[in-house]
């Protein structure tokens, strides 16, 4: 087993081990008074894993119920997270009762806004299911859904009280979900570590997967401790994701996912920074390469203007431009921020 600490919200720790989700029971119990929790999930996780988790839960004697949703980015809106504050409220939970997120990042980003906004605010717990929301999305506290106008625009800062992440359940991950959470290993690499970069690089992902999990977890938890609303340096954590989230949006958030969105994103900010002089020649190949072999997509059908033109709505925009994440190289990120004026032509659009 390997845990980490996290010294935000509260303070919680991450639990990294084989089979933890049949001993979930065992880590909750002492981090919560609640006599309910509810557990929701969406329609792909909750039949392989949900019923093991609610007999557990139930064993330990807390009272259950379950919400589950429609898998996928789709329901990752408003409208959804209403129904689940209801549901909470029709089930009568208390101030001191606890959501646990069982799924990938969707879920967890859903299941946390919801505990962030009933009665302002419940504890919650985060299982992530995907290599994503376990290498990322489950740490940190971020909590949202999307708008037409753009991804996560509506959300909340909300730190879990736990985190349980079972590397086992990645055996039940479609190869194409779990080469989606490896762009965000990727991502965490190019901004913070050359040597998990490396590692990423040159062994294959599944045979040192525990320990990839845990190096991006806890490069993120010092992070968050020490931008916890990210006032500065956890703006990093967004490097490929403004134009990664422009082009979700160009495909409706339905024809692309998360990771493969971000990877294209990483590598065409960095060919724009290499043109610029910003990055040294090379990066945005490497990053491509290492893309690449995990069977990710490195470009987009739609233009870069195109691209360029859905930036507009994205959060990290200020009033003068957008703060891009840059790499000084492999390892090293730094924020840049560019006026809008001078956006078109950092892309290279005319």
């Amino acid at each position: 087993m390997k845990k980490c600490d996290v010294h935000a919200g509260k303070g919680y720790s991450i639990y990294i081990e084989n089979n933890i989700l049949q001993r979930a029971a065992d880590y909750i119990r002492p981090v919560t008074a609640a006599k309910k929790i509810c557990v929701i999930s969406d329609t792909n996780v909750f039949p392989l894993y949900g019923d093991a988790l609610v007999d557990c839960l139930t064993a330990a004697g807390f009272a259950v119920c379950q919400y589950v949703f429609t898998a996928g980015e789709a329901s990752k809106t408003t409208d959804t997270v209403i129904r689940m504050v209801a549901f909470l409220a029709e089930n009568e939970l208390t101030r001191s009762d606890l959501v646990v997120a069982l799924g990938g990042g969707v879920t967890g980003d859903m299941a946390g806004f919801a505990a962030a906004i009933y009665l302002r605010g419940i504890d919650f717990v985060q299982i992530p299911t995907s290599l994503l929301a376990q290498v990322d999305s489950s740490v940190g506290g971020k909590t949202a859904v999307d708008l037409p106008q753009g991804k996560n625009l509506c959300g909340a800062f909300h730190q879990p009280v736990l985190v349980l992440i079972d590397p086992t359940v990645l055996d039940t991950l479609p190869p194409h979900f779990f080469a989606d959470g490896m762009a965000e290993a990727i991502k965490m690499g190019c901004i913070k570590s050359a040597s998990l970069f490396e590692k990423i690089e040159q062994q294959p992902a599944r045979m040192v997967i525990e320990e990839i999990i845990y190096e991006c977890v806890s490069l993120k938890a010092g992070v968050v401790e020490r931008d916890e609303k990210e006032h500065g340096e956890r703006a990093l954590l967004n490097f490929g994701h403004t134009a990664g989230h422009a082009i979700e949006k160009l495909h409706g958030f339905t024809t692309i996912s998360h990771g493969e969105a971000v990877g294209i994103g990483m590598v065409t900010v960095c060919e724009a920074a290499e043109r610029s002089g910003l990055t040294p020649a090379g990066t945005a190949d490497r990053i491509r390469a290492v893309l690449q072999k995990y069977q990710l997509p490195t470009q987009d059908n739609h233009s870069m203007k195109e691209i360029v033109t859905a930036m507009a709505a994205d959060k990290k925009r200020t009033g003068a431009g957008i703060r891009f994440v840059l790499l000084h190289r492999i390892g090293n990120g730094f924020i840049e921020p560019i006026a809008f004026e001078d956006i078109n032509a950092f892309f290279g659009v005319a």
